[in-house]
């Protein structure tokens, strides 16, 4: 099932470079859900691009096939893309592996060749890092953002990343995520 829509840019870094690549490239935006974990969504969006700027690519073959001590050292070089840098190399490694091995190197036919949201969030589940709030996250990207079908059951009623169209929707989707958080805390003490 093809996208529907196809947006110019992903609104969650604040660099035009990495949003663009982010909306055109399947794996940058799927190397970015996988990063965005304890660090801001600015940062985790950004990885992609300095990725691809150290390494040349973001070709999911390349990515596998790179020694795991390079691509680390890719997510240690100054800025770090990660806070813990070297988990994540390990984790978009195999997040690249699985690309490969399952969908023929084509990031986009996680959720392009998906029969329905079942099979949609067998798929995602399927990925490294991907939990029940990153599928229910990026279902929302899938479903609001690019249009996909299959993605609209994943997508939860509240805000989400796929409702940030702007820069102002990720500050507005940010304080929100913020107070929630603040809201919960209090309720534990």
């Amino acid at each position: 099932m093809a996208a529907t829509t196809t947006p110019d840019r992903l609104h969650y870094t604040g660099n035009d470079e990495a949003d663009r690549l982010l909306a055109t490239e399947p794996f940058a935006l799927l190397m970015g859900m996988a990063l965005d974990q304890q660090v801001p969504v600015q940062t985790a969006f950004s990885g992609p691009l300095k990725l691809k700027q150290r390494l040349g690519t973001l070709d999911p073959g390349k990515i596998a096939a790179t020694d795991p001590a390079k691509l680390e050292a890719a997510f240690r070089e100054k800025p770090a893309i990660h806070r813990f840098p070297g988990n994540m190399a390990r984790r978009v490694q195999d997040l690249a592996s699985i690309v490969v091995e399952e969908y023929g190197g084509d990031a986009a036919r996680v959720w392009a060749d998906a029969s329905d949201g079942a099979e949609l969030r067998r798929r995602i589940s399927a990925l490294p890092g991907f939990g029940e709030m990153k599928i229910k996250a990026f279902g929302a990207i899938l479903a609001k953002r690019f249009g996909i079908e299959a993605a609209r059951d994943l997508a939860p009623n509240h805000p989400t990343l796929g409702d940030v169209d702007s820069p102002e929707a990720l500050e507005a989707y940010q304080a929100k995520k913020r107070a929630y958080k603040a809201q919960l805390k209090a309720q534990q003490q």
